[in-house]
């Protein structure tokens, strides 16, 4: 029998009085290796708090990829929980120690004012991921807007709109304060932040009428597989290079859960596994992120063995 998980949101201001959640991640009992009601135990887990609670923001591959961790975690005898915030707050809260784990931050740049905040407070965990990028992006269709530069010559055509996210993420701030200076844009172009889900609703509703748009997104994303899209040449490199997607946890992380933490020291992802992943947890039929990582576990038998070792034998997905 899994565990019951409930979904929380944490607040700006106020966080730490509003979890009710301890620095070491729950009620302080250990794995004792003993079998639980799916017949995995705790193997390999003895050593560990038994509660983890994962901060999840609702980027695509984070929700991939907590959702992954998630299933796996409860196999292993574990009770997770999954705490739903946004990207502020989650460092904030992360520091605090209202929350264990977040598998999304990305280095060096984009997550780099929070890194700079809070990442004393926190432990980086290693990265899984090495080729994430940040994009302008727009559909394959507008043939003559091909580089950044080019937006300039299509303002009235896009009504000066440039479609982005939530405005605390990284990805908003290097649009707004690196890119759009940097290339002239924020003479004629406005930054209109609202959230992931939105900005993927205007895209879908211009390519369906096949309307310009131009759209901040980033690379792992399902909608590459989704639409015929094209990333934006950006000759000065001011949405910044590829970066790697690390795993961090709070502080003292590594003590209380320390072969959890060497599993995801160990964990990487390629291109393939991600989409894949991506495209059972996130994409456009899917209604139970869940089973859709349990799903793409049971046919990733490979990527278990890699990432726990003797820990991945008897697993069923």
């Amino acid at each position: 029998m899994k565990s019951r998980k409930r979904m929380t949101t944490l607040a700006a201001a106020g966080m730490s009085g509003v979890l009710l959640l301890s620095a070491c991640g729950g009620d302080g009992e250990d794995l004792t290796g003993g079998s639980d009601d799916a017949g995995n135990g705790g193997a390999g887990t003895a050593d560990d708090l038994q509660d983890v609670n994962i901060a999840l923001i609702a980027w695509e591959e984070a929700i991939a990829v907590t959702h992954m961790w998630e299933v796996i975690l409860e196999e292993k005898g574990y009770n997770v929980e999954v705490t739903d915030v946004d990207v502020a707050p989650m460092y904030q809260g992360a520091a605090n120690g209202d929350v264990d784990l977040f598998l999304d931050t990305w280095l060096p740049n984009t997550h780099a004012q929070y890194w700079e905040d809070y990442g004393d407070q926190l432990e980086d965990l290693g990265s899984w991921y090495d080729n994430a990028i940040l994009t302008l992006t727009v559909p394959a269709y507008m043939e003559d807007v091909n580089s950044i530069p080019d937006l300039l010559d299509h303002a009235d055509e896009l009504d000066g709109r440039i479609v982005g996210i939530d405005p605390g993420a990284g990805l908003t701030d290097t649009t707004e304060n690196s890119a759009m200076p940097g290339y002239g844009l924020d003479e004629d172009f406005e930054l209109v932040t609202s959230s992931g889900a939105a900005m993927l609703a205007e895209l879908d509703s211009a390519i369906a009428d096949e309307e310009p748009i131009v759209v901040t997104l980033w690379r792992p994303h399902p909608a590459y597989a989704k639409h015929d899209l094209k990333d934006l040449e950006d000759p000065e490199g001011l949405m910044g290079d590829a970066e790697t997607i690390h795993s961090v946890g709070r502080d003292g992380f590594t003590e209380d859960y320390p072969q959890l933490a060497e599993w995801l020291e160990g964990w990487t992802m390629s291109d393939d596994e991600l989409a894949t992943l991506e495209e059972l947890t996130v994409g456009d039929d899917v209604t139970d992120a869940e089973a859709g990582a349990r799903e793409w576990l049971s046919e990733n038998t490979e990527f278990l063995e890699r990432t726990l070792g003797d820990a991945a034998e008897g697993l069923e997905f």
